[in-house]
């Protein structure tokens, strides 16, 4: 059946039950209204209101729709937009399915919590519509999977929210690495500090009227409403998302599967704690990542090496001729015991983003690929679901990169995949 023949009849059943720090381009110039991408926004606080705030700031973009299902973020969005376009026709939406039924919107942005990035994306897909996505990709490996797929037969243009990406260190940090400026590396050291806060007792009560509490959670399993699980703290819930370590992971993973491209994943291997409180998303989480030819290495706290002591987060490149650490903005390479912040006979060999927003921007107008374009984004994410998954069964798990499946463990395969709350699975 066709896929908008299917969306608009449950929106007409639907309406009865009343569902109701990138670099931004420096410089301003004057847009054709035909030459501009319509852009709708899905998830309205936290990472949403930044979404808002960048795309609405570019010249060749027009904010056209705004949806939450909680309507004081909705309320407070549409004040935003209005502080920039006083004159804004944007309407606004409580449900996301009615949004994209529209044909005059280009592309939408989604800032959902993570159980939900999959079904929108895939559903804007089917709808003729690219995606800048908020990270992480999905909730589980198989979605992933889903998405790309997607993705390819509706010909969409995606872009993952990994804003550090369109950076000057990150590029450099790549143009040294891929350089050989340390050398082959060998094992890479990532860690991002901070533990969830303590969460509870459970408040169990009715859910704001100003809230569709239903549909917040929708393909999650069902919870009475507290607000413990729900907006900012939903995070730490495995329910929904993955902590700390899934909040960070992709950030600055990302510049390790950018300059070193890791395949061949052989085996995973995790330990942890459980928090305090009703979260049950990780205290802590230490991961070991074998890979062909590359061991990778996720702590929970920085590892024992120079410099780390001093950041929150970073990536430490060993390689047989020095070593490389880095965070969002700063670098040292040392080789043979001599620390710099460049190798100036490394020459630039990536082009510099525009900013990761307008990037995507482009991109839709191009029909080219971004450059956090899902295909990548996929592959950099997936190893994140997988130390999770070690984490939850406390085993040292096999994969087979080739099917994309755990060998002779039929529990970890099971955590793989997730089967939607009835009357929640869209796609």
């Amino acid at each position: 059946m066709n896929n908008s023949m299917n969306r608009r009849a449950f929106l007409q059943q639907s309406s009865a039950a009343a569902l109701s720090l990138a670099l931004l381009p420096s410089f301003k110039r004057r847009v054709a209204p035909s030459d501009k991408v319509r852009v709708a926004h899905i998830g309205l606080n936290g990472m949403g209101t930044a979404h808002l705030n960048w795309f609405a700031k570019l010249p060749d973009v027009d904010v056209v729709g705004l949806c939450d299902v909680d309507e004081n973020h909705l309320n407070k969005a549409l004040a935003t937009l209005k502080g920039h376009h006083p004159n804004t026709t944007a309407k606004t939406y409580a449900d996301f399915r009615y949004l994209l039924d529209r044909n005059d919107i280009d592309a939408i942005t989604c800032a959902t919590p993570d159980h939900w990035h999959a079904q929108i994306a895939i559903m804007a897909f089917q709808a003729g519509k690219d995606v800048y996505g908020e990270k992480p990709l999905s909730y589980n490996v198989r979605e992933g999977q889903q998405m790309l797929k997607a993705q390819k037969r509706y010909n969409r243009i995606f872009q993952l929210g990994t804003q550090i990406h369109a950076g000057d260190n990150y590029h450099r940090v790549v143009e040294l690495i891929r350089a050989g400026a340390i050398g082959k590396v060998h094992t890479v050291r990532l860690w991002r500090t901070g533990t969830p806060p303590v969460l509870g007792p459970a408040n169990y009560q009715t859910p704001p009227s100003t809230l569709n509490w239903d549909m917040w959670q929708g393909p999650a399993p069902a919870s009475l409403y507290t607000p413990e699980r729900c907006h900012f703290t939903y995070r730490y819930f495995l329910d929904y998302s993955g902590g700390v370590f899934q909040d960070f992971w992709c950030h600055i993973a990302d510049v390790v599967w950018w300059a070193l491209n890791p395949t061949g994943l052989r085996t995973v291997r995790a330990r942890g704690e459980a928090p305090e409180g009703i979260g049950d998303a990780p205290k802590w989480i230490d991961i070991d990542y074998a890979f062909e030819g590359l061991n990778l290495h996720w702590t929970s706290t920085p590892p024992n090496v120079p410099g780390a002591e001093k950041r929150g987060i970073g990536a430490y490149f060993e390689g047989d001729k020095g070593t490389l650490l880095c965070d969002y903005s700063t670098r040292e390479i040392t080789i043979n015991g001599v620390t710099m912040n460049d190798v100036p006979e490394v020459p630039i060999t990536l082009e510099r983003s525009p900013g990761h927003q307008q990037n995507f921007i482009d991109s839709v107008k191009s029909r080219k690929e971004p450059e956090s374009n899902l295909a990548y984004a996929r592959q950099m994410t997936l190893p994140m679901h997988l130390g999770l998954i070690a984490w939850r069964l406390g085993e040292t798990l096999e994969w087979n990169p080739r099917k994309e499946k755990f060998r002779h463990n039929r529990a970890a395969n099971a955590l793989l995949s997730r089967e939607n709350r009835k009357g929640w699975d869209l796609v």
